[in-house]
């Protein structure tokens, strides 16, 4: 019978981890768990080196989980002439919805077109005829009648003269980390969380090694490596000075609103630009819910804190949204949940603070940079949709210090390789519902269907997600806390009032015999999930009268 191939939990990793630190030396070690890392991990699995991934926090805890969930090209770039980075996201694009149908799906977007607004039709459906040409097929069309009635009821009508279709995808981000994970442990990459990279270990100025501590116990050890990859986004620049580099990140936050999807129905993803500045935003339909995005501002905060939403941005989205959808009256009463994620931009003037000032944040480039100093190779900026091509990039730069490895047949393979497990034995699922898993678990996903009860098998509250697939998430993906399973395994946190709260009964003995917290220590993460989710999830007068939490729990131990 097939047995899962992600058979490590989180303890046993970190033992073998310190049991082999001083007698083995990685080609690689990754330093960063979100979509960037992940795929340098699972590209250089492919090419067959001894790799290893390390995540401070949790896997997607950054903005691999509070990203807007688009997988484009990024029409917006090819208007301000970067033909370059929309060709590639677009090639891209194909190729994900090609090898991920259910985990990277189709959306339609509409945007409408009214009266001395630009751009007007005949710019905006010119520019999609290129952007389409580079997709290889036509994918948009001009709609002048029946917008309100059909394709988007309640939409604003005054001035109205039209509306463009065309097409790109969305994703649930952070299982897409997580699928790439995996399929890179299936390749015999290694991959930790809560292991974060303290210092640089350096032989003559050369770096040949990193000083890790495990978040859980306080341990402390070195590992060494032929090269270290610095994938760690808005904390780039961290362990770049430690070469005395210069700052080279500007942080912006982009936040978000979660709504239920009967207060803003919708089929397409509608694009809009705001009445205040003009900045192109957007509502559209994921995972049964309606998100409305996004902002786009410099993040003067902590890093080491998870990013929140301001009250001016719920009020700056709120007010967008309403414009275009006046009848909606969408509030504050409405929103389930909100999220912010900090982009990791790349700007030539982040060590000036004058002239980031003078450069607004929707002006800066997108795309990534990488820098090669004495063994550490840092890459940060870019787009999700990249992510495959700028881990080829990495590794184009790492072959400098590792001479053998070959990238040639990398190039034109495939990312991710076909199912090839059998099929369940038994399940009535809707087709959707089985691509969903498939493309989530890969081969996993017959294994944890077989392995279900039948009332296992019916969705969580207004969710697409399981109880089977929680069962499967907390046996084999290294959670260590509650909100690693609810936040970014799963996305009920997000998708059910008060972080899914409902369901604590029922999770609690599924959590406890498997993660081995006895009741005090259930108790402590309950306390600890809700804060987070108050804190960093909710609305801004949420947050008001919270005290600063106490995160010295009675016992800790993670599997």
């Amino acid at each position: 019978m097939y047995q899962p191939l992600t058979s490590l939990t989180r303890d046993q990793q970190l033992e073998k981890l310190q049991l082999n630190k001083d007698n083995t030396v990685w080609d690689m070690i990754v330093v960063g768990g979100g979509i960037t890392g992940a795929g340098i991990l699972l590209t250089a699995s492919q090419a067959g080196l001894k790799v290893l991934l390390i995540e401070k926090q949790d896997f997607a805890w950054g903005a691999s989980s509070k990203s807007s969930k688009m997988v484009h090209g990024g029409l917006r770039y090819l208007g301000s002439g970067q033909y370059t980075m929309t060709k590639d996201a677009v090639t891209e694009r194909e190729k994900l919805l090609s090898e991920l149908p259910g985990l990277v799906n189709p959306l339609q977007f509409l945007m409408g077109h009214y009266k001395s607004q630009f751009p007007g039709p005949f710019v905006f459906n010119s520019l999609l005829t290129i952007y389409d040409w580079i997709g290889g097929k036509r994918n948009h069309s001009y709609i002048n009648h029946g917008i309100a009635d059909f394709h988007v009821p309640g939409i604003e009508q005054h001035k109205l003269r039209g509306a463009t279709q065309f097409a790109d995808a969305v994703t649930d981000d952070a299982r897409l980390v997580m699928r790439v994970l995996q399929e890179a442990q299936e390749l015999g990459g290694t991959v930790i969380n809560y292991l974060g990279a303290q210092q640089l270990v350096k032989t003559a100025e050369q770096v040949t090694g990193i000083r890790v501590a495990d978040q859980v116990s306080g341990q402390e050890f070195n590992l060494a490596a032929k090269v270290v990859i610095n994938a760690t986004g808005p904390w780039t620049d961290k362990l770049r000075q430690q070469m005395q580099a210069k700052k080279a990140i500007r942080p912006l936050r982009g936040s978000h609103l979660i709504v239920p999807s009967w207060r803003l129905p919708l089929a397409y993803s509608v694009s809009y630009f705001h009445p205040e500045d003009k900045r192109p935003i957007f509502a559209f339909p994921w995972e049964n819910s309606t998100v409305i995005g996004t902002t786009d501002l410099d993040h003067h905060h902590d890093l080491e804190q998870q990013p929140c939403i301001s009250q001016n941005e719920v009020d700056y989205l709120l007010n967008g949204i309403n414009k275009q959808f006046p009848q909606a009256d969408i509030n504050e009463a409405d929103v389930i949940s909100t999220y912010a994620g900090i982009r990791p931009v790349v700007s030539n003037s982040a060590n000036t603070k004058n002239d980031v000032n003078n450069t607004k944040p929707s002006d800066e480039k997108r795309e990534h940079s990488i820098w090669n100093e004495q063994g550490l190779i840092s890459v940060a900026g870019g787009k999700l949709t990249t992510f495959r091509l700028i881990a080829l990039d990495v590794l184009k730069v790492a072959q400098h210090y590792l001479p053998d490895m070959n990238l040639v047949d990398l190039q034109t393979s495939k990312l991710f390789k076909p199912i090839t497990v059998t099929p369940p034995v038994d399940s009535n699922l809707p087709q959707q519902q089985i691509q969903r898993l498939k493309s989530q678990y890969g081969n996993n996903y017959s294994y944890l269907l077989n392995h279900a009860r039948h009332d296992e098998l019916k969705s969580i509250g207004s969710t697409n997600t399981f109880l089977a697939e929680l069962k499967w998430i907390l046996q084999h993906e290294m959670v260590v806390h509650l909100d690693d399973l609810l936040l970014r395994r799963s996305r009920i946190g997000l998708l059910l009032p008060k972080g899914g709260e409902q369901l604590f009964a029922q999770l609690q003995p599924l959590c406890q015999p498997v993660l081995h917290w006895d009741d005090n220590q259930w108790q402590h993460e309950v306390e600890r999930y809700t804060d987070i989710i108050q804190r960093y999830y909710g609305l801004p007068q949420q947050r008001v009268a919270l005290a600063a939490f106490n995160d010295d729990p009675p016992r800790v131990v993670a599997h």
